[in-house]
Formats: C-alpha cells, structure tokens, sequence
C-alpha cells in the first residue's frame, strides 16, 4: 500500500440525459515519488485528480491516502491549477494566507508562513502585488505556493505548466523539482501533463492513460539518473519517451467500454 492508492475508481457525468463514462476501473499506488499522469484530452485525468483532492466523488471505486478514504478535502492533500485559481482582489501574500485563515491558523503564523513559502517560490518582493500585475508564470508560482503553505504530504498539479511559454514553464519545471528533492514534505508529488518529454524529464514514473473512458494502460519507470537536464537529449530519454509514445497510440485505439466503438483522441501537443 503506497502514500495514495487509486483503487478501481470509475467516474461518469451526464450530459443530455445519457451518462458519459470518463474513467473506468483505475487503479494504481503511489509512494514517496514523483509520478506523471499522461493521456489524451478528455480521458479523465483531471477529473482523476480531482477525485484524489477531495473535489469530487467517484461513482464506484476509491482513493485511499494512508490507508483511509479520501471523502472530502483535506490539507494533507493539496492541488495546483492549470489556470491559477486566484483571487483577483486580494495580494499574493493574502492569496497564499487564505486556505490558512480558512483552516484556523492565527493570523501572525498565516503570514509568516506565506512569506516563508512565497520565498521558497522566489517570489521575494511581490508580496503585496494583485495577480493582474504579475505575469502568468508569476501567478502560477503563487498557486504552487499557496498549496504548499498547508505543508501537505501529497502535492497534486494538473497541468501547471501547460498556459506558460516555454522558458518559463522550464525555469519552473526546475523549481518544483527542487522543492520536491528537499527532505521536507510534500515528498508524493502527481502531476497531469500532455507533454511527454516533460513527463520523462520530471517523473520517477509515467502513468499512461487511454482516450475516454480513461483506463491504465502503461506505467513506464524512468530510470535516468537526476538532475536530468544533462541526459535529456540522450538516447536512454528518447527511448523512454517513445516508449510512453506507443503506450498512448496503442490506448487511443482501444475500444470503448461504453459503446463498442474506436475513440481517437486528438494528438497530444
């Protein structure tokens, strides 16, 4: 049994009256690593993720965080958003305060422990700056920093890089990284991504999903020696990468388990 244990978990929602399968019989553990979750639009990651924080409710199936149910929210689990999830009227530091104040903490621990994280993202200065005065990446170093200021053991992150150019989504990619090696918690790191060579960058494992209904079909481990930068144009990456590649071409072909038919995917970006 592993720090999150993924347990079966199917999910449907219901459009025009007909109930539209996005996951189906997904299972897998997750300990102290860094995992990606890779698969095509629309085959329930972020739903998947959303399951795991307490967001929402599987219909058959569970998520177990230390051998017990996830049923609702919990600090010990916390969640970066693609899109930011900010609130435009209050300051970065008051963003990061917020699940703070909500969970009881008094109000001098709040702040300084939204400067202290707020730090650890290299956000020294801005502190007292609304998000419509920072820049995308910005933004998503105070998301990052405000799930952390909960000290959560799990850190989930649903594509967190995927609405930033790409030499700032990379000096970011470098400092999660760098907050996930320090011995402190969260050490249990799950991230959503459609990229696959920042899947291999990143990941100790890479978690490839089918088109919907979304089910496992790879778990790739890689094996390449940390910090990566230096290997990731060599031969060991790319196999690593094509390997995930096939996994994902042969799960856009699977069929469906709700009607019997081929679903094709859009071709990840």
């Amino acid at each position: 049994m592993g720090i999150l244990d993924v347990q079966s978990v199917s999910k449907s929602f219901t459009k025009d009256k007909t109930g539209i399968e996005v996951l189906h019989d997904v299972s897998f553990s997750v300990d102290e690593e860094f995992v990606c979750i890779v698969g095509p639009s629309g085959c329930g990651k972020s739903t998947l993720l959303r399951i795991a924080a307490g967001l929402e409710h599987a219909d058959s199936g569970q998520i177990l965080f230390k051998g017990a149910p996830v049923v609702r929210p919990t600090p010990k689990i916390a969640m970066v958003f693609q899109l930011f999830g900010l609130l435009p009227w209050k300051t970065a530091l008051e963003n990061v305060m917020l699940p703070l104040e909500i969970g009881g903490l008094d109000v001098e621990a709040r702040r300084a422990r939204a400067f202290e994280k707020l730090h650890d993202v290299e956000l020294d200065g801005f502190e007292n700056t609304y998000p419509h005065d920072l820049s995308g990446g910005m933004k998503q170093r105070v998301g990052i920093a405000r799930a952390l200021a909960l000290h959560p053991d799990v850190l989930l992150m649903d594509e967190p890089f995927s609405s930033l150019d790409e030499l700032t989504a990379k000096t970011l990619r470098e400092m999660v990284l760098r907050i996930w090696r320090t011995p402190d918690p969260p050490n249990t790191f799950v991230m959503v991504s459609h990229n696959v060579e920042e899947a291999v960058l990143m990941a100790d494992r890479v978690i490839v999903m089918s088109s919907r209904p979304g089910r496992i079909v790879g778990d790739v481990h890689v094996d390449i020696p940390r910090p990566r930068i230096q290997h990731c144009r060599g031969d060991q990456y790319y196999s690593i990468v094509d390997e995930v590649v096939d996994f994902l071409e042969k799960g856009k072909a699977m069929p469906s388990v709700s009607n019997g038919t081929s679903e094709h995917a859009p071709t990840l970006s």
